[in-house]
């Protein structure tokens, strides 16, 4: 995969909240929009707590009940992530931060490190990890990711 074709991955810690939400509304947007098949899209966790974990049942269930389908399993980001994405979004400054650290350690990384709220059009910046939370913080996560990715997919086509 080449990075000057469309691609996005959407980070957070553990891959199993707020990047899957993300990520799987992207998709869905891209697929309405009949633009999927330009773009790689996925998620990643700047940690490895989570690898091979369902997306958070709370998450599932909120895109669920938005008619939003995901398969997406976590996984860690990987050095090759920085050469093979056109654009690293992530959730917030300590995704951030890890992401800038491993960019560092990569050579020729290519990647676009972003926070995706950077997107949003109601300037809400950081997408707080509704882990701890209940299902109204899932709602708000799924909220802005509509926001942000719309906003970036429509940036980007």
């Amino acid at each position: 995969m080449a990075a000057s074709a469309k691609s996005v991955l959407f980070v957070c810690l553990g891959n199993i909240c707020r990047s899957p939400i993300a990520e799987a509304v992207f998709k869905k947007m891209a697929t309405d929009k009949d633009v999927v098949d330009e773009w790689v899209i996925d998620g990643g966790a700047t940690s490895d707590w989570n690898t091979g974990s369902l997306p958070d049942a709370r998450g599932l269930a909120c895109l669920s009940k938005h008619g939003i389908e995901t398969n997406h399993r976590a996984r860690q980001v990987t050095k090759e992530d920085f050469t093979n994405f056109k654009y690293i979004l992530c959730m917030d400054e300590s995704n951030m931060s890890d992401l800038n650290k491993k960019a560092k350690s990569v050579k020729n990384s290519t990647a676009k490190i972003e926070l995706l709220g950077s997107y949003d059009p109601e300037k809400q910046l950081i997408i707080k990890d509704p882990y701890y939370g209940g299902d109204e913080d899932f709602e708000k996560v799924y909220e802005q990711c509509v926001r942000c990715c719309k906003a970036f997919l429509d940036a980007n086509s």
